[in-house]
């Protein structure tokens, strides 16, 4: 592959998480009706099962991908997504619906996961930076455009449609892969699953103040805008009764994360990861706790929670990598295996957060917005856990080890 239809590639596997999540957004009420499962909260499955399945497996690529190579487990993971994609077209029930997006986050944690290792096999020092760069900036684009790809869907077509083109995009990308990317972890790299390293690593990344700690903000933020993913086609059908709006809304709060998402990456080195992130970790409080106050007062409007959301969605921009990055600084000598754990729990725990944030929609923007308010806070006691209080340093706490532990 020449070096843009490397990029190119990745990040269009990449995509598959991103399309497969907010495509589905717009027809939740469609596929409510149709399957028969009322007007509640239960649509919001079809959302949370997929990222239980996403959140679950991602440990157990990364072992697969060291012990049997990036290419088959990669091609494995694509058919999977393939397939899951067809099944849930044909799905003649709620429960085999759900099983199928089950299946299809376990195969999409697959793409996220091999493409970082694959990367990493194929280039090094800034040449992978720029390689990362390149694909995130697609990577961000695609929730941008998914939830309005699968408006205008619906316009066209019932609601099947949606996966049946999620198969085929999979199709297309399996293809590509199969044809044009080869192996690229060196026979002699493999390795054995060592259960005994994955045990060490496993207790040094819980024991670790701040690998815990910034895991647990990013579990606890990353948690409250599922939430809003969860509720959000109920929001804009039952609160402002302007669900072809969502698309738009939905737009703009993702421009606001991508625009905070690449510019943290120009200033953080001339500012520092946590003064960034503290700073967005106290705008995303402040945000929460006037849309909370709006909502609770009945003052809320379609203006002012597009605003208050898009605002909040950059302090999440900002706040999303930098945490990423403090949590990981104390474990580069296990990086791969610690960014694993990290990722499996933030996202099963953030999903629960998630789901029961979701559940609880009554109609209005209280449960909402009260849990924006209750996962921020939770965010700072716990950043301010791992900092011993000391916030806004521009460097890292002086430690006597590697792994300084509670």
């Amino acid at each position: 592959m020449s070096f843009r239809e490397f990029v190119a590639c990745i990040a269009l596997i990449q995509a598959t998480v991103a399309l497969a999540i907010d495509m589905m957004i717009p027809a939740l009420g469609q596929i409510s009706t149709a399957m028969g499962v009322g007007p509640g909260n239960t649509r919001q499955w079809v959302i949370t099962i997929f990222l239980f399945g996403f959140g679950g497996a991602q440990l157990l690529y990364g072992l697969a991908a060291d012990r049997f190579g990036r290419r088959p487990v990669l091609l494995g993971a694509l058919c999977l997504y393939v397939v899951c994609g067809f099944l849930a077209a044909a799905a003649p029930g709620f429960s085999w619906l759900l099983a199928a997006r089950l299946l299809q986050g376990v195969a999409a944690a697959g793409a996220q996961v091999l493409t970082v290792s694959i990367v990493r096999d194929c280039y090094a020092g800034r040449r992978m930076a720029q390689v990362n760069s390149l694909s995130f900036m697609v990577f961000l684009a695609a929730p941008i455009f998914a939830p309005s790809i699968g408006q205008l869907i619906l316009l066209i077509a019932p609601w099947r449609a949606i996966f049946i083109g999620l198969g085929l995009y999979g199709a297309l990308i399996t293809g590509w892969v199969a044809w044009r990317l080869p192996e690229t972890q060196h026979a002699q790299d493999r390795q054995p699953i060592a259960w005994a390293e994955i045990a060490t690593a496993l207790r040094l990344t819980l024991s670790n103040r701040m690998s815990l700690g910034y895991t647990l903000v990013s579990t606890a933020l990353f948690g409250s805008w599922l939430g809003f993913i969860n509720s959000a086609q109920q929001v804009f059908a039952q609160v402002f009764l302007v669900p072809r709006l969502f698309p738009l809304i939905f737009a703009a709060c993702s421009i606001c994360m991508a625009v905070a998402a690449l510019g943290n990456a120009r200033f953080v080195e001339r500012l520092g990861m946590r003064p960034l992130a503290h700073s967005a970790l106290f705008g995303f409080l402040l945000v929460s706790i006037a849309q909370a106050w709006l909502a609770l007062g009945g003052h809320d409007s379609l203006l002012s929670f597009a605003l208050l959301q898009s605002a909040m969605m950059f302090c999440f921009g900002l706040l999303a990598g930098n945490s990423g990055a403090i949590a990981m600084e104390p474990l580069g000598h296990i990086a791969g295996t610690a960014a694993s754990i990290q990722g499996f729990i933030s996202t099963l725990g953030a999903t629960c957060i998630g789901f029961f944030i979701g559940q609880h929609f009554d109609g209005t923007l209280i449960p909402l917005t009260l849990g924006f308010c209750v996962c921020s806070l939770a965010g700072l006691v716990f950043v301010v856990i791992a900092e011993r209080g000391l916030l806004f340093r521009t460097r890292a706490p002086a430690v006597a080890s590697p792994a300084e532990s509670f």
